[in-house]
């Protein structure tokens, strides 16, 4: 058993650096605790954001997943008409009660602010030039119908387009797909439409521009 004195100083070390915890926030300890904290919050902030984001994508590619035909793959003219008239009005209804339920006079709640906010920067956005699931190649549809909801990394091998409101008639390849399906399929046209130019040349170039509506551009690093 220690004797009393050397337990008693004990003691009175301990509640001195008990006393410095406390009392001294200044102190080299403290600030290197202080930015520990900080860096946890930080890590911990980013997954939050990171889980946040892969969430709306999901949201999002769950949307078009089931904008699915049954059969066969959209037309370009269907693709806009769903972008339009369906993903682009869906916070119509929350915006309309967020309105109706506002008092005479009182500012927009924040809610609603937010929901407008949305609504125009994906118009505008849309207007320009909106990166989508390619719904009009079959092979890439193929895949996509394979997709279980859930994983968003599956989503990546995909091909996207660009399509805009302003130029309806033009699609643009934004990403060609990464997955081993679609990278062969793309060799293949790429091969076909080289021999098609070797063999035929001047009557493709007579053709009327109308023949070629459907025709994707790519280009490279577009995101």
């Amino acid at each position: 058993m220690a004797p009393p004195k050397a337990a008693a100083k004990a003691s009175k070390k301990s509640t001195a650096q008990k006393k410095e915890k406390l009392f001294h926030p200044q102190s080299r300890k403290a600030g290197q605790l202080a930015r520990v904290q900080h860096r946890k919050d930080k890590l911990t902030d980013l997954a939050r954001a990171r889980v946040g984001k892969r969430r709306s994508q999901a949201d999002i590619y769950s949307f078009f997943y089931k904008a699915l035909p049954p059969e066969g793959v959209l037309s370009l003219e269907e693709l806009h008409l769903i972008v339009r008239d369906i993903w682009m009005t869906r916070f119509d209804s929350e915006i309309e009660e967020e309105k109706n339920a506002r008092r005479k006079g009182r500012p927009k709640s924040v809610k609603e602010q937010k929901l407008e906010e949305i609504k125009l920067r994906e118009a505008e956005e849309y207007r320009t030039g909106l990166e989508v699931v390619d719904l009009t190649d079959p092979p890439n549809v193929e895949l996509f119908r394979r997709w279980d909801q859930k994983e968003v990394a599956f989503i990546q091998q995909l091909r996207f387009i660009r399509i805009a409101g302003d130029a309806p008639s033009l699609v643009v390849i934004s990403r060609p797909g990464q997955h081993p399906s679609l990278v062969q399929s793309n060799q293949t046209n790429v091969e076909l439409k080289d021999q098609e130019m070797d063999t035929d040349d001047a009557p493709l170039l007579m053709e009327p521009l109308s023949r070629f509506a459907s025709t994707i551009m790519t280009m490279d690093g577009t995101s």
